[in-house]
């Protein structure tokens, strides 16, 4: 189990309560697909993502961009249980779509960088650091599956 301090509790609220989710999460999923090209093999059904326009443009990227970010929610709201939160999810991405575990952590780093950008200075390095823990429990209760 994860130890939480009041501080990283508290970083880890803001941070959410400053998303729009409806932007945050389609930018952040399509900045993963971009940066990290080898991560569209999971998208094929998605339709054209032949380049960054496509990829920015494709209202199904922008869909699973804010349902990934709305699955944050679940980890925000069991922060004392996130491993058995997202076992689940772990078996689907595990067994059924057979996503590579590392790609749940290129995501969460685009997400970091697309939070930065938006809050600039309020994302102060000790926010950074509790949403990194936040995320980096996430990454490990997604991949936890692979195990």
């Amino acid at each position: 189990m994860v130890e939480w301090t009041d501080a990283e509790r508290t970083a880890i609220n803001f941070v959410f309560t400053k998303l729009d989710y409806d932007s945050v999460g389609p930018e952040s999923l399509s900045r993963c697909l971009i940066v990290y090209p080898w991560t569209q093999r999971y998208f094929g059904g998605f339709g054209n993502l032949y380049n960054a326009e496509a990829i920015l443009s494709n209202p199904m990227i922008a869909a699973h961009g804010i349902t990934v970010l709305h699955g944050l929610d679940r980890a925000l709201n069991n922060m004392d249980d996130i491993k058995n939160t997202y076992t689940q999810l772990s078996e689907l991405h595990s067994e059924k779509l057979h996503v590579d575990p590392d790609n749940f952590r290129l995501l969460a780093d685009c997400l970091v960088v697309v939070i930065a950008g938006r809050l600039g200075t309020d994302f102060t390095p000790e926010m950074q650091a509790a949403f990194a823990k936040f995320l980096s429990v996430v990454v490990s209760a997604l991949g936890r599956q692979y195990h």
